[in-house]
C-alpha cells in the first residue's frame, strides 16, 4: 500500500499491526520515519527491542520510541534507559484517553488539555519539524 503513495511532501501516518512483521515486509528505505510504540512492560519492550533493530537495519528512516501509558517516573526511566541511543517521547496514562475510547471519540473531545493529549501534540510537532 506505501509503494503505491507518490513521493511528494505528503504526510502519512500509518498505524500498523503490532510486532516486526510489516516492517520487514516494507521496502527498504520506504519510509522517513518510524514510530515505535511501547508499553512499559518487559514483553512490549522487548518487541519494541527488535522493532528498532529490523527498521535501523532496513534503513526505515530516523527511530522514535514512543512509551504509552507511563504510569510514573519508574516507567519512564524503564523505557528511556532501554532505548537510551534514540529519541524517547513520554506519553503518560490518562483517564482522558480511556473514556474517550469507551466512547469512541477522540480524546481532544473530553480534554483537549489533557497530559496525554499535550504529550501527542509534542510528538506530532517533533515529527513535522
Amino acid at each position: 500500500m506505501l509503494s503505491s503513495v507518490p513521493h511528494t511532501d505528503t504526510i502519512i501516518v500509518a498505524d500498523l499491526e503490532a510486532g516486526i512483521g510489516t516492517l520487514t515486509r516494507l521496502p527498504e528505505q520506504a519510509v522517513e520515519h518510524t514510530l515505535v510504540i511501547v508499553e512499559p512492560t518487559p514483553r512490549s519492550i522487548d518487541v519494541g527491542l527488535r522493532a528498532v533493530q529490523v527498521a535501523t537495519d532496513r534503513g526505515q528512516g530516523s527511530v522514535t520510541v514512543v512509551a504509552n501509558k507511563v504510569a510514573n517516573d519508574e516507567d519512564d526511566a524503564r523505557v528511556r534507559s532501554t532505548f537510551a541511543d534514540h529519541t524517547v517521547v513520554a506519553v503518560p496514562a490518562d483517564r482522558v484517553v480511556v473514556r474517550a475510547d469507551r466512547e469512541g471519540a477522540s480524546p481532544l473531545d473530553f480534554g483537549a488539555e489533557s497530559p496525554a493529549v499535550i504529550a501527542i501534540g509534542e510528538l506530532a510537532q517533533l515529527l513535522t519539524q
